[in-house]
């Protein structure tokens, strides 16, 4: 999976991974793809979207670092991507 860095691309990268540049959040897709799911906005992820596919958002949801994707958020979009029931969030091992 590839987000290229373009002018949208790193307005959406900059808003909703507010802390790094947009370069160094688009780098890591699955990481990007896990902020977005929790923070984007439905225009965000329309255009998101134009550059993966359901497959790769599916990869990107199994993939997903703990503590980023709130239970909502997680609900949604495993709905939206045919998954049900949901699989487990990803949790921390302490």
């Amino acid at each position: 999976m590839n987000i290229p860095l373009t002018s949208e691309t790193g307005d959406i990268a900059r808003r909703i991974i507010w802390f790094e540049n947009a370069e160094t959040a688009l780098a890591g897709p699955v990481r990007f793809m896990a902020y977005a799911a929790a923070y984007a906005t439905h225009d965000d992820m329309k255009r998101i979207r134009t550059h993966i596919n359901d497959d790769d958002f599916r990869d990107a949801l199994d993939q997903a670092p703990p503590g980023i994707i709130d239970a909502r958020s997680w609900a949604y979009w495993n709905l939206k991507l045919d998954r049900q029931p949901a699989p487990p969030l990803p949790t921390r091992d302490l």
